[in-house]
């Protein structure tokens, strides 16, 4: 296997990682099993601000080393997001939006959880069953 494909598999998987932890509190209001994967991601995305090196960066760096390549000393989000996808002034910004869509889809999923717990319909798709009228 070329450790060049491996880079780019790396990176990939990088962004879907990204992205999970962006939209992965929304999908879990559709697929509610989804939410302890997303909580896991986010906790180690935390583990991760605190300096603990994400795996995926150290498997990047090294194959670039095999490659006669520097590695990227400041992590996959400074070196392939931040500049990239916005504007490097803007990083705190970001930051906090991804800060409140994680909130923001934790709260909707609490909200539906404590509805269903009340016996509520009213929480949303969860209520939702077959045809739209068969609970009304």
């Amino acid at each position: 296997m070329g450790y060049r494909f491996l880079i780019d598999a790396t990176m990939t998987v990088h962004y879907a990682f990204v992205a999970f932890v962006v939209v992965g509190g929304y999908l879990a209001l559709r697929w509610p099993r989804v939410f302890y994967l997303h909580a896991t991601a986010v906790v180690w995305l935390g583990v991760n601000a605190l300096g603990v090196k994400c795996p995926l960066t150290l498997i990047e760096n090294w194959c670039r080393e095999r490659l006669g390549e520097p590695g990227i000393p400041q992590g996959f989000i400074a070196t392939h997001v931040t500049g990239v996808l916005y504007p490097s002034n803007l990083e705190w910004l970001f930051r906090w939006l991804v800060v409140l869509a994680i909130a923001c889809s934790w709260f909707l999923l609490a909200r539906r959880h404590l509805h269903r717990d009340k016996g509520s319909n009213t929480g949303g798709l969860s209520g939702v069953s077959g045809s739209l009228g068969s609970k009304v």
